[in-house]
Formats: structure tokens, C-alpha cells, sequence
């Protein structure tokens, strides 16, 4: 089915004239005021370093890359909330918060949830706004063999197709940039998880960081990573694909530079958003643009 939506008067076409659908926006919407999420590590394992899946982990993941400063895992839950409340004050001026005062957002694996579970969430559900992140990085199986994932896209799939229609919100992570991958690919990602039944997508360049498989192997023999403009095109192009009604988290992740590799683009992070979202205005265009009418990827 092709989307309906169109450019008027050369505003986008969701809240507020954007040209996305942003996560931040249907916040708005659902509570009235700025919601953002404070981040709690509960200090789980992962099934895939401690051999309940695997060891080593994925070879791109190093935890302290994508761990906020803010957030010391061996502080009791409550004080990491309390710590994290205080800092979004300070800094955005939050007024409610995801976890504390409203709801929960929990990141996992697919391999990580069974009907006991996904059924706990679904109770939790009926007071309390509640969100898995299924992390997913690629829908191609080769890749995910290839970076030591421990499943298969099937995998993600199900517990997908488990958790639909009982009252949680589903997210999704996606990396674009695997070296091994092409723009095709990347692009063709966007029409597979359109018609999953996602609520919510977040989209992450690859960057290689110290002390990961990944890393290692850039450093013996460096492979290409996406460039800035690359990227900030290959988004749009992306964002054009993917279904309308996906609410978008994030569309680019920054690592800590004495932690990163590669790519060095020496943006901040309100840079980067703001030459995506330009981007889009150049182009005249927005998310959703060509979602059902592109056959076959590419």
C-alpha cells in the first residue's frame, strides 16, 4: 500500500511541520509536556559473553561505549534514577520521566524474552507505559552470523510477532554501515522492518571502538566506514522507505571519542541532527515518501 502522505506549503508532514516522525513529539502528544528517559543499569548479564549463548560478545560491542557517563552500574537503582533525574533537569528541563514517574523502556535481546516474560510486561502494561527494544543491528542473516549476534533474523522475528497486539510498544536497533553490506542492503532494511509492526526505530552508524573484536580488526587492516555526508544522504534515503507510522528514537549514535576508532566526524550531536534535518528540507522531501512503491530494495 503506498503512503498518502504529501508536502504542503513546504512543511513536513507530521507535528509541528517535521519531515519525520519523531519519538520526542508523540511524548508530547501522549503526556502533555517533555518526557525523557533517565537510563538505569540494572547490571544484567549478557547470554552472549557470560556462554549461555556464546562468549565475546558481538564484535562491535563494548558496553562502555554506549554506557551514558552518568550511569554507574554499581550504584543501587534507586540512586542511579535519582542521579539521572537531577542531571535531565538540569540540562532539558524534563518535567516527566520514563522509568520513575510513567513507565519502562527495556533494552534486550530476542533470545532473552519467552512467553513468561513477554506475559509479566503485558500485566505491567495496564498501568504503565512500557516499551522492549528488541535489538536487531541487521535483517541480514549472514551479517549477524558475522558479528557473532548468537541468532538469526527469524529469532527476532518471533519474539516480535509475540509481543504485537498486548498492549507494549516494540522498538528496534539498526546499524547501518557494516562494511560487507552494501547501500542495497541498507536500504532494503527499511522495507523489511516497515511491515513488522514496530512502533519505534532507532538508527545507529556503525563505529568501531576500542577493545572489541571489530576493533581489532580495523586496526590490523582498516576497512571503509561511512562518511559524514554518506551517512546523513543515507539516512534520508532510508527515512523516505520506511513506514510512516514509525515513530523515530534516534537516527545516529555518538560513541566517546577516546573510545572511537572510526568514523571521526567531528560533529556534535545537535550538528548532526541538524544537517539531517536540513537535509531533508534540501531534498523537499520526508519519512514515508516512497514506503510501498519501491520494488525489490535499492
Amino acid at each position: 500500500m503506498e503512503t498518502q502522505l504529501e508536502l504542503a506549503g513546504g512543511a513536513g508532514p507530521f507535528a509541528g511541520g517535521a519531515r519525520y516522525n519523531g519519538y520526542g513529539a508523540f511524548l508530547r502528544e501522549r503526556f502533555g509536556c517533555r518526557v525523557y528517559k533517565v537510563i538505569v543499569d540494572a547490571g544484567f548479564t549478557c547470554p552472549n559473553r557470560d556462554g549461555t549463548v556464546a562468549i565475546g560478545g558481538c564484535t562491535y560491542c563494548n558496553n562502555d561505549s554506549f554506557r551514558p557517563q552518568a550511569v554507574n552500574r554499581l550504584k543501587p537503582i534507586p540512586e542511579q534514577v535519582r542521579t539521572g533525574i537531577t542531571y535531565l533537569k538540569r540540562r532539558y528541563r524534563a518535567q516527566k520521566f520514563v522509568v520513575y514517574f510513567l513507565g519502562l523502556a527495556v533494552g534486550t535481546r530476542p533470545d532473552c524474552v519467552n512467553p513468561e516474560k513477554i506475559s509479566w510486561f503485558e500485566r505491567l502494561a495496564r498501568q504503565y507505559f512500557v516499551t522492549l527494544e528488541y535489538g536487531l543491528e541487521s535483517v541480514h542473516d549472514r551479517t549477524l552470523e558475522r558479528i557473532n549476534r548468537g541468532h538469526d533474523f527469524q529469532c527476532w522475528l518471533d519474539a516480535v510477532h509475540s509481543t504485537r497486539n498486548r498492549g507494549i510498544y516494540l522498538c528496534a536497533h539498526l546499524i547501518l554501515g557494516f562494511p560487507w553490506e552494501s547501500r542495497d542492503e541498507w536500504l532494503a532494511m527499511a522495507d523489511t522492518v516497515s511491515s513488522a509492526g514496530l512502533d519505534f526505530l532507532k538508527l545507529h552508524h556503525l563505529h568501531v571502538v576500542r577493545h572489541t573484536a571489530l576493533g581489532r580488526d580495523y586496526l590490523k587492516q582498516p576497512f571503509p566506514l561511512l562518511g559524514y555526508q554518506e551517512y546523513i544522504d543515507l539516512v534520508v534515503d532510508f527515512l523516505e522507505r520506511l513506514n510512516p507510522e514509525i515513530r523515530i528514537e534516534r537516527l545516529f549514535g555518538l560513541a566517546p571519542e577516546d573510545q572511537l576508532l572510526g568514523p571521526h566526524w567531528g560533529r556534535t550531536k545537535a550538528e548532526i541532527q541538524h544537517d539531517i534535518e536540513q537535509a531533508l528540507v534540501r531534498r523537499n522531501t520526508h519519512q514515508g515518501r516512497f514506503y510501498g512503491r519501491i520494488e525489490g530494495g535499492g
